[in-house]
């Protein structure tokens, strides 16, 4: 069946939650009642709707599904020994189901992961709302500056405790004192991290309710009107998580606010978002909506498709999407393999299945050096699986080497999106299968707006990519450098490509003092009939290059356009020989060798 049909060829039953006890628009806690109207979607004998007549439906955590779920990128044993998650509203093992908000707000309370679909197939989650009564982001607006002090109000949904001169924010169940801290500048649209001025104060006043005085040895550089977004840091739930499900749509959500990591998927099967908006509620004030990513897609496979959408206001990246690589730590027979997940936030979840294509790739280098399928794998700790092959190792293995679980990745077509207020990238794509990233607009993004990475060493996101086409995008104004292709190999030569065939074409750049492009063992890269604004002169150099290129082949160069561009005309090469990047000389651009 196609992945857009969601029904069986009969009607759809019509499961309404208000008959089974949710009261929209009275602030009761309608977790029960839906529940008992998911259960009777479980007994649908075919396709369903479930439906949600418009208005608010609040969602509390006292009896909300507690399950434990493991979820890639998120805490460490240490942080969250507890890895229950507080459900707000729990689909398992659910087919053909359509859930129709009909322009809902789900309104939730506490710490809690809104959404789960676990083992489901053909969901489609239509036109509603999510917010949070009290969010677990805190802000404060920059009223007076003064010589060594700041007056600041705090936002009505920030509630705090202020006790002997110390305060705490606190929430439906939850409190923190101290953690991340970004600050919001509403004449440029942007965020950026900054240390916490709570925490950095060295006394605080309270002058009148909502409205405090921090003083300070050594003053913020800040201005009236800015606002200071605060966290604490542990990303004990998600927004939305998506679980060992396939043909999962999401059309015509407005996701205000995200605890935790956001939108999750994990080991799913064709991911498809359309006219999201992911961004504050405009009536709330508020000026953040994650708690950290907006998306994060990690060992996914079939299409990942996210359209026609709006991210706006993260605490880290808008979309990222990879896999994971695990290292191999032990050999105990010639068709077995122990391997391990090594980055503290990523564990606990079967990362291979019978019948699983895995790559061996070595750690220096990051090139693949042999393959193999799994015949059974095995979970023997929280960090550690035993994976038994069909066929014998590879005797060329190295201590650090690793292994990628090349089934689960995916095609990724992201377009017509718009990114902003964002304090690091707009995307992050590391996936062997076509990756197209067309028509979007990334306005001010603190880091790249494109980040192509793969690493053994450090967040051990896999892996490399083979078909990337980057088109007809707008990018204003973002960091260092636009497009990053940034594999995090040690061991690099020309002729050992970690990537290949990047295509970044037909896009318009508004540079703001940072490189347009910085390839690094990248094979085929193309950058061609661009229009680029601006210099990469900044505060940090005169003579920034506009191009990096390390250990890179046949690179091609030609026909773009570039205005106010200045002295920064430099192509910087290292580690590559003169004749694998063409240039026409039309560019006007220098090479310096290295």
């Amino acid at each position: 069946m196609p992945i857009h049909e969601l029904n069986t060829g009969s009607t759809p039953t019509v499961i309404r939650v208000t008959d089974y006890g949710a009261v929209p628009d009275s602030g009761q806690d309608a977790v029960v009642a839906v529940r008992k109207a998911i259960d009777a979607v479980k007994a649908v004998d075919g396709a369903a709707v479930l439906e949600f007549p418009e208005g608010r439906y609040d969602f509390f955590p006292q009896y909300a599904a507690p399950i434990p779920y493991y979820i890639s990128n998120t805490t460490t044993e240490e942080e969250n020994p507890d890895i229950t998650k507080t459900i707000g509203l729990l689909f398992k093992g659910i087919r053909h189901l359509t859930v129709e908000g009909h322009g809902s707000l789900f309104l939730f309370h506490g710490k809690m992961t809104m959404i789960v679909l676990d083992d489901c197939d053909h969901i489609a989650l239509n036109n509603f709302s999510t917010d949070f009564e009290r969010p677990t982001m805190s802000e404060i607006t920059v009223e007076a500056v003064g010589s060594q002090h700041l007056d600041v109000r705090t936002h009505a949904d920030s509630w705090y405790e202020f006790k002997a001169g110390a305060l705490s924010w606190i929430g439906e169940g939850w409190r923190y004192t101290d953690g991340p801290a970004q600050e919001y500048d509403p004449e440029t649209n942007t965020t950026y991290r900054v240390p916490n001025p709570i925490t950095e104060a060295i006394r605080i006043e309270e002058l009148e309710p909502c409205k405090l005085r921090l003083h300070y040895d050594r003053l913020p550089a800040t201005k009236v009107g800015r606002v200071f977004q605060m966290r604490d840091g542990i990303r004990d739930q998600v927004g939305i998580f998506i679980h060992q499900s396939t043909n999962i749509k999401g059309t015509s959500l407005n996701i205000h606010y995200m605890h935790g990591l956001g939108i999750v998927g994990q080991f799913s099967e064709n991911l498809l978002f359309n006219h999201l908006r992911l961004a504050p509620r405009l009536e709330a004030g508020r000026t953040c909506a994650a708690f950290a990513d907006f998306m994060h897609l990690s060992s996914v496979r079939g299409i990942v498709s996210i359209e026609n959408s709006h991210f706006e206001g993260a605490h880290d990246d808008a979309v990222n999407v990879h896999g994971t690589h695990l290292r191999i730590v032990d050999q105990p027979a010639p068709h077995q393999i122990i391997v391990r997940y090594m980055h503290g936030q990523t564990y606990g979840f079967d990362g291979f299945f019978s019948g699983d294509t895995i790559d061996f790739v070595r750690a220096a280098s990051l090139t693949v050096y042999a393959s193999c399928t799994v015949k059974k794998a095995e979970r023997i700790t929280l960090r550690d699986m035993l994976l038994t092959l069909e066929q014998s190792i590879p005797e060329e293995i190295e201590t650090g080497d690793v292994v990628e679980n090349a089934s689960w990745t995916p095609e990724v077509d992201i377009r017509n999106n718009r990114f902003l207020r964002i304090p690091t990238r707009g995307i992050l794509v590391t996936t062997r299968k076509k990756v197209v990233i067309e028509d979007n607009q990334f306005e001010g993004m603190g880091m790249s707006g494109v980040l192509i990475g793969d690493d053994a060493q450090s967040w051990y996101e896999s892996g490399m990519v083979t078909d990337v086409t980057i088109r007809r995008n707008r990018f204003v104004n973002c960091g260092t450098p636009v497009i990053h292709i940034a594999p995090e190999n040690e061991d690099m030569h020309e002729g050992s490509p970690v990537h290949r065939h990047i295509r970044v074409v037909d896009n318009k750049f508004h540079l703001n003092g940072y490189p347009l492009v910085h390839a690094k063992s990248t094979q085929g890269l193309q950058v061609l009939n661009n229009d680029v604004v601006g210099s990469t002169f900044n505060a940090h150099s005169d003579a920034a290059s506009l191009i990096n290129l390390e250990a890179c082949s046949e690179v091609v160069i030609d026909n773009n356009t570039f205005t106010q561009l200045g002295p920064c005309n430099h192509v910087q090469i290292k580690h590559m020989k003169p004749d694998s990047v063409v240039i026409s000389s039309e560019q006007g651009l220098k090479i310096h060798y290295e």
